[in-house]
């Protein structure tokens, strides 16, 4: 059985997950990041994507998070989300709302740079949509 942490899933509407668990797997901007207890400490940004919970119980949740930043110690993490729901929660046109928003951030998009940033929001979230669709 692996060592329980703290862990905290908090969103500006609220907090949704503050309690002791083994494991964490977060949709880090480098790529998905498995956290445990003594992880050595990381601040990352988070990309649009699932958060895996694995409870000290033994129970799984699991979490669409669309952005934000991690604060991982040893002792335990922190994910504070631009935007979170519980993924039997979601509401999928919510996120088709999204997609559309970000396809019309592209068009619109007056340079290279801007451009560039708004088709990797497109494709996480894209990527998030076919994710939750299969779930």
């Amino acid at each position: 059985m692996a060592e329980a942490f703290q862990f905290e899933l908090v969103s500006p509407e609220r907090l949704l997950v503050s309690e002791k668990i083994e494991s964490v797997v977060i949709p880090a901007t480098e790529g998905e990041m498995t956290i445990m207890a003594n992880h050595a400490p990381v601040m990352t940004t988070i990309k649009p994507g699932v958060v895996t919970v694995n409870t000290a119980a033994g129970q799984q949740e699991r979490y669409v998070v669309f952005g934000g930043f991690a604060d991982i110690l040893p002792a335990g993490c922190t994910l504070l989300a631009e935007s979170a729901v519980s993924v039997k929660d979601l509401d999928r046109d919510d996120i088709a709302r999204r997609v559309q928003e970000a396809k019309e951030d592209v068009a619109d998009a007056r340079d290279d740079s801007t451009r560039t940033r708004a088709e990797q929001y497109l494709s996480q979230l894209t990527t998030l949509q076919s994710a939750v669709q299969a779930a």
